[in-house]
């Protein structure tokens, strides 16, 4: 996603009922149909930008911050609305694309293993699988099929 968007996705969501920053975290992941679960880091800056900008309030609540929007926040939901609803659209066209990130996550939780208990010509075979993906993800890019499909 873009940096803007984490912004979006907050100001629409806090025109519901005001969230702490786990909710938001957890109700973008579920209204993105989890193609996209911002991080702690990307989350309680965003906050802090809004209640800095006076879009939003934070208050303490058992124990957590609970961010509601200020009447300005409103406003300025409302004025990027649309932007939300692309953000959480189920039927778009990003619906089918596969999550490259959560794969390239396993493909490292592969490669780790490999380097930890694998065998010397193991990791040489590694390190040339990996090589060839990079190789072939830039011929992907650059318009040209890969024979490795």
């Amino acid at each position: 996603m873009r940096r803007g968007d984490v912004r979006v996705a907050i100001l629409a969501l806090l025109t519901e009922q005001p969230m702490h920053g786990y909710q938001l975290m957890q109700a973008i992941a579920e209204r993105g149909n989890g193609r996209w679960t911002p991080s702690p880091g990307a989350i309680y800056p965003a906050i802090s930008q809004l209640e800095d900008e006076g879009l939003v309030t934070v208050t303490a609540q058992s124990g957590r911050k609970l961010a509601a929007l200020t009447e300005a926040g409103r406003e300025a939901a409302q004025t990027q609305i649309e932007q939300a609803d692309v953000l959480f659209a189920h039927d778009g066209p990003h619906e089918a694309r596969p999550d490259l990130r959560s794969l390239l996550g396993q493909l490292d939780d592969a490669t780790r293993q490999v380097a930890r208990g694998g065998t010397d010509d193991q990791i040489v075979a590694a390190a040339e699988i990996l090589s060839n993906a990079r190789r072939s993800m830039y011929l992907l890019l650059a318009g040209e099929v890969s024979d490795q499909s």
